[in-house]
């Protein structure tokens, strides 16, 4: 059964387009280890959330150990990890873990929202900005900065480019076609 979690931990690791978690409710163990393998993490503000398998002596498994340290900082994860603690929407939002919290009722026009404005973007610039951090953020700076403009590159002869600026140039909204 692990071997199912690990696989769509992975694969959501993966998608090449930005994947947006809504929390309303309740995340522990996997289904926080799971919002964490996302791009984004819009929250309600009664969410409640924890890593604390450590309780049931075992650690997380679903990519919790390396997402929380990256996404809150190494120290405040080892907290959370050892003391299997619980924290809330606030607290999540003020360690920059989650991107928004709002009311129950806004959670999902929010990440709607949220999809719509990245929707509106050039599908192929997402997904080389998307890789660009991601992987720049595996590595010092100056290996980064060569992936991003390799991956700058990469866009320059694209049709999406083309037409991004000569809609800048004639104030219309480009026609993207992800080519």
């Amino acid at each position: 059964q692990h071997e199912v979690f690990e696989l769509a931990y992975l694969t959501l690791l993966d998608v090449p387009m930005p994947v947006i978690a809504a929390l309303n409710g309740i995340a522990y163990g996997g289904g926080l280890e799971n919002a964490l393998a996302c791009d984004f993490i819009y929250a309600a503000r009664h969410a409640r959330c924890a890593l604390s398998e450590t309780r049931l002596g075992i650690i997380p498994g679903g990519g919790g150990t390396q997402t929380l340290a990256r996404a809150v900082g190494e120290r405040r994860a080892k907290e959370l990890i050892f003391r299997a603690q619980a924290f809330d929407a606030a607290q999540g939002l003020a360690w920059g873990l989650f991107n928004q919290v709002v009311e129950p009722v806004e959670l999902m026009p929010a990440v709607l929202q949220c999809a719509l404005d990245i929707v509106a973007n050039g599908p192929l610039a997402i997904r080389q900005a998307k890789k660009s951090i991601h992987f720049g953020l595996q590595t010092d700076l100056h290996t980064g900065s060569r992936f991003e403009i390799e991956a700058y590159h990469r866009l320059v002869g694209s049709q999406d480019r083309h037409d991004g600026v000569r809609a800048f140039n004639d104030k219309r909204k480009p026609l993207f076609t992800g080519q």
